[in-house]
């Protein structure tokens, strides 16, 4: 090999490597921001279109700023605002009917609040069940700016349940959408919950498959940072991201399961639903909205989606 050769070799392997650790570095900063809420103040970055070119560039190596979820809005009739220590200390609001026939725990979606489910509550409600509101860890009235995307918080659900079940309630059924329906998901999986009935929107089939898909929606190629994020963000919050997989957890659901999902769903893809579906083993209802996306169905679906649960929970009884 003459001299000419081994500079070139020299040359591309220390290109190769720089940008291994380019990428390493982004995928790290983007990771921490994932799952870290702000708590500066400052607002939500800007999309995408609206930024100038060094605003682009900060994003691109920093990542998007994403504030702490706050409720913006309490519920219009009585409540008991509750605070129960789980891994971290959470704070949940209890909203009760008249003459009961069970109880509800709601458990929100990625960077929501229990404030964001209050119209869910109310739906609930007017068919005679209580309801818990939960905000996860790192939003709302809850303690700390983390989120695993319902990793740790499936032991928040857990503690939900059993706080509900030590005021003698028997009849509990656990409702999350999208992260709330991974979490309750695991919870299940590592604590068998006795629960009467699981309502799962939009629930990702698994963290690599959630973070390829944002990729695929900006329409561009998620190897490899799709896995140096899923990596990094395990690391930063120390547990194996690679095996938070909802397809892989409903294998140890037994219970009644209503499956919710937007057939024009771009972060959760008809394949995942499939899965997820197919594994459950109890009980199940697959329901689908023809025009809906990643987002709350009774905007567009109210009628359609009231006709659904309440069916679903009346076969249940």
């Amino acid at each position: 090999m003459n001299l000419t050769t081994k500079k070139w070799i020299k040359r591309v392997s220390i290109s190769v490597l720089s940008v291994f650790i380019i990428m390493n570095v982004v995928a790290y900063f983007h990771a921490n921001k994932f799952t870290h809420f702000d708590t500066s103040g400052k607002v939500k970055t800007k999309n995408a279109k609206q930024l100038s070119f060094p605003e682009k560039v900060k994003t691109l190596f920093l990542g998007i700023n994403n504030p702490r979820p706050k409720n913006n809005t309490i519920p219009k009739i009585p409540f008991e605002t509750i605070k129960l220590k789980s891994n971290k200390e959470i704070e949940c609001w209890l909203i009760k009917a008249d003459s009961a026939k069970g109880t509800v725990i709601i458990f929100h979606g990625y960077s929501g609040s229990k404030g964001s489910m209050l119209d869910k509550a109310d739906e609930f409600l007017k068919m005679k069940y209580n309801t818990l509101l939960v905000d996860f860890m790192g939003s709302g009235g809850s303690e700390g700016d983390q989120c695993t995307i319902g990793f740790f918080e499936a032991e928040q659900v857990k503690t939900c349940f059993d706080y509900i079940q030590k005021q003698g309630e028997t009849n509990i059924m656990l409702f999350g959408t999208s992260m709330g329906a991974a979490a309750i998901m695991k919870a299940q999986n590592d604590f068998k919950l006795p629960a009467k009935a699981l309502i799962l929107e939009c629930p990702f089939g698994s963290m690599l498959k959630t973070v390829e898909a944002r990729f695929t929606t900006m329409k561009v190629p998620s190897f490899p940072m799709a896995n140096l994020l899923v990596f990094w963000g395990g690391f930063q919050n120390s547990f194996n991201a690679f095996e938070h997989n909802p397809i892989e957890y409903a294998k140890q659901i037994n219970c009644q399961t209503l499956l919710m999902w937007g057939e024009k769903d771009q972060e959760v893809s008809k394949e995942e639903t499939n899965a997820i579906f197919e594994n459950l083993k109890g009980f199940k209802i697959l329901k689908t909205f023809s025009h809906a996306a990643h987002e709350n169905y009774l905007k567009k679906y109210k009628a359609e989606w009231e006709e659904s649960v309440s069916d679903f929970i009346n076969k249940t009884n």
